[in-house]
């Protein structure tokens, strides 16, 4: 069964308000069986336009797995935080089997 991705660009407005954020997504992320394969660092654009400075890539099991993730009751009492402090796009993909 191909695996899930959540992929986030992102460009945080409120430093010290995002650190909340990501104290407690980590949490919820873990609850549904995710897992974090980037999470911002080193970024160059090489075709197209510069996307957005940040960007996150979580792994999770399946699509339906991701997608409960965001969706839950965990997850959605904390992306207040990152809405606060952010802006940006997150769109959730499904694997290569």
């Amino acid at each position: 069964m191909a695996k899930g991705y959540v992929i986030g660009q992102i460009d945080i407005t409120d430093m010290d308000s995002y650190a909340n954020y990501r104290a407690e997504a980590p949490k919820s992320i873990e609850q549904y069986g995710g897992t974090y394969l980037v999470r911002g660092g080193k970024m160059e654009t090489i075709e197209g336009e510069p996307t957005l400075p940040r960007t996150v890539v979580l792994e999770f099991p399946t699509f339906d797995e991701a997608k409960a993730w965001y969706y839950s009751e965990e997850y959605q009492g904390v992306v207040g935080l990152r809405h606060a402090a952010s802006h940006g796009t997150m769109f959730l993909v499904e694997g290569h089997d």
